[in-house]
C-alpha cells in the first residue's frame, strides 16, 4: 500500500489500548478470535482495507467491547 493510500482513510484502531486494558497479547486474541496474528497486526497498525463483520463480531465478543470502542473516526485535521 502506498503512503497516499494509507493516508486516504480516517479510521483509527484502538486495539493496542484494549489489549493493554485486558492484559491480553495479540497472539492470544488471534487464537480466541480465529484469525492470524498477521491479519490482526495489519488491523492494529491501521493498514487494513476492510474488516469482515464476522471478525468484528468476534473481536467485540472476546474483548467485551462495542465496535466504537475498537474503531473511531479521526477528522482530517487530527491525522
Amino acid at each position: 500500500m502506498s503512503p497516499a493510500e494509507m493516508e486516504s482513510h480516517s479510521i483509527a484502531v484502538h486495539l493496542d489500548h484494549l489489549l493493554a486494558e485486558r492484559g491480553m497479547t495479540l497472539t492470544e486474541l488471534a487464537e480466541r478470535v480465529g484469525v492470524t496474528v498477521v491479519n490482526l497486526s495489519i488491523l492494529k497498525n491501521g493498514r487494513a482495507k476492510a474488516v469482515r463483520f464476522t471478525t468484528l463480531t468476534r473481536l467485540c465478543e472476546v474483548l467485551e467491547c462495542q465496535p466504537g470502542d475498537l474503531l473511531s473516526h479521526r477528522p482530517p485535521q487530527e491525522r
